[in-house]
């Protein structure tokens, strides 16, 4: 395993925002020793059935930073959403700040630019984005150093982003009650999510660990904020030393049983572009349905 910086001394401040008809949590981390900032996993509203898109939840998170004076220096994507849509350019063209996401995003382009049926025009180097993460980069908040994990398993391009105590973890880990997720996706592996969800896990114990999801287990009130201690001790899929080889075969026969996520269609082509909504050839904002495909 990379040896990675962790610095426990470090205790960003955080600030969650609950997206109810997604139960997506978007965060604000400010650096402790400055005014910077960075946005984890943001969502932009949009109405399938209207066709219609709206920044109701973006502008709750531009009005947050303004409020409090800060400076935004980077906008996470843990990786590519396939149940809501990112805001990032929508806040970058606010706030500034780098889009940032895991390298692999590469290989989600591949895949889906095929069942997208994408033209050549549609680039898939990742340069749709600021800055692409590998296992182990460091970058800058302030005056805090984070770096990413690669948490490959739900998709090929998972990363958890670690801030100080302070680790976001996209859709490697949910909190205890409610497991992990899902891993049938193109790219996914219940083998590859159990070896991630240790890395996770081989972080101190006093790790504070955030949430992209939460959808309230048998009625509880939505909670985003857990220990690494709470997830080995109390997590249903993998807590209490549950093996390797049981985690696959519950993962496997879970996900057969799953639906699709709602908005998979319009988050994958939006967010495999950063957050930009694809144009047709007059320069109309055209999300296309692929028949049969997914």
């Amino acid at each position: 395993m990379t040896d990675y910086p962790v610095n426990m001394s470090v205790k960003p401040h955080v600030q969650a925002f609950f997206d109810e008809a997604t139960n997506t949590i978007t965060y604000i981390i400010k650096d402790p020793a400055s005014n910077a900032c960075a946005i984890v996993d943001s969502v932009m509203d949009i109405d399938y059935a209207a066709g219609r898109i709206t920044f109701d939840h973006a502008d709750e998170l531009i009005r947050q930073v303004e409020a409090q004076g800060l400076e935004l220096e980077w906008i996470i994507e843990t990786h590519v959403h396939a149940d809501h849509l990112s805001a990032a350019p929508y806040i970058q063209g606010k706030l500034g700040g780098k889009i940032g996401v895991g390298s692999k995003i590469t290989v989600v382009q591949d895949v889906f630019g095929k069942v997208f049926n994408e033209g050549t025009e549609f680039q898939r180097d990742g340069s749709q984005f600021d800055a692409l993460f590998e296992d182990g980069d460091t970058y800058m908040v302030g005056e805090m150093q984070c770096f990413a994990m690669y948490t490959p398993g739900h998709t090929p391009a998972c990363m958890v982003h670690v801030m100080g105590d302070a680790a976001f973890v996209g859709d490697t880990l949910f909190m205890p009650d409610g497991g992990s997720a899902r891993c049938d996706f193109p790219g996914g592996s219940a083998e590859e999510l159990y070896d991630s969800i240790m890395k996770v896990l081989a972080l101190p114990d006093e790790t504070r660990l955030f949430m992209c999801h939460d959808y309230g287990p048998n009625g509880r009130d939505i909670a985003w904020e857990t220990t690494v201690a709470e997830e080995k001790e109390h997590n249903i899929h993998v807590g209490r030393g549950k093996t390797r080889e049981d985690f696959i075969k519950f993962r496997t026969e879970r996900d057969a049983q799953l639906a699709m996520p709602r908005l998979i269609i319009p988050s994958l082509q939006v967010n495999m572009r950063a957050g930009e909504v694809p144009k047709d050839r007059d320069g109309n904002p055209m999300l296309k349905v692929p028949v049969n495909t997914l």
